[in-house]
């Protein structure tokens, strides 16, 4: 069979339907592909021994009454479903996860998207999702603000004396530490990310090297010192091995 008769057949191919299309805008610069990042790997790095939580970050939400994909679905730019199985998924399908909805959503603000994320989201992740907490953050001018669910309605979550709102959901803070939206333990102290506790823990191992070398030196020292003053005592006739 010719080349040019296998394309003669492509009205045969069945494409997918147009509608199909995600309305999610793609994160619109490094900062908020990186910011998205950082939240997850921190996430996972400080829950690396728990295997109950599932943590994504621009993934759809499906969540259709009728149980269809292609409508009613949202996108987050950062999401945490607490109590569920933690394993790769391509998305996350409400009705094939036992009706669970994220406990946690962060936005990252951007000029085309805060009109509807502090809108249009905001209302269907307190109306719909029933997130208990939801969260916003600009990468650039650093805008932040977190809410709790109360009573149905959205209620804004107060920062502490740092600057720092809490998370009942993560029992964790969440505040901005150089230009980033990062993780803070409860006393108030900076997650850190798995490389800078790499780079703190080279650094650590590199003193630890100098002090052992410093030891080896004084040692050395303590052996120049002891055999000078033997051969001292030799020269006076006295036997060092005798004291």
């Amino acid at each position: 069979m010719s080349v040019a008769k296998d394309f003669e057949t492509t009205e045969d191919v069945i494409f997918p339907p147009g509608d199909l299309e995600s309305n999610e805008p793609p994160l619109e610069t490094y900062l908020h592909l990186q910011q998205m990042l950082l939240l997850i790997k921190c996430l996972d790095w400080w829950w690396r021994d728990h295997d109950n939580f599932f943590a994504a970050g621009n993934l759809s939400i499906h969540y259709s009454p009728r149980q269809r994909k292609s409508e009613d679905f949202r996108g987050p730019d950062f999401f945490v479903v607490l109590d569920t199985e933690r394993k790769p998924r391509d998305s996350w399908v409400v009705w094939e996860e036992d009706g669970k909805y994220p406990n946690l959503i962060i936005e990252l603000l951007s000029k085309s998207t805060a009109a509807i994320d502090k809108g249009l989201k905001k209302q269907i992740y307190q109306d719909i999702f029933r997130t208990p907490e939801y969260f916003w953050f600009d990468p650039k001018n650093l805008e932040f603000a977190g809410f709790i669910l109360v009573g149905g309605t959205y209620q804004p979550i107060e920062p502490n004396p740092q600057g720092l709102l809490w998370s009942q959901q993560l029992s964790l803070y969440l505040g901005v530490h150089e230009n980033q939206l990062r993780y803070f333990n409860a006393e108030g102290q900076l997650m850190p990310t798995p490389e800078e506790i790499a780079q703190w823990e080279a650094e650590r191992a590199k003193q630890e090297i100098q002090r052992a070398e410093q030891e080896i030196q004084r040692a050395e020292q303590e052996i120049q010192r002891a055999e000078r003053l033997a051969a001292k005592l030799r020269e006076l006739g006295v036997d060092p091995d005798t004291i």
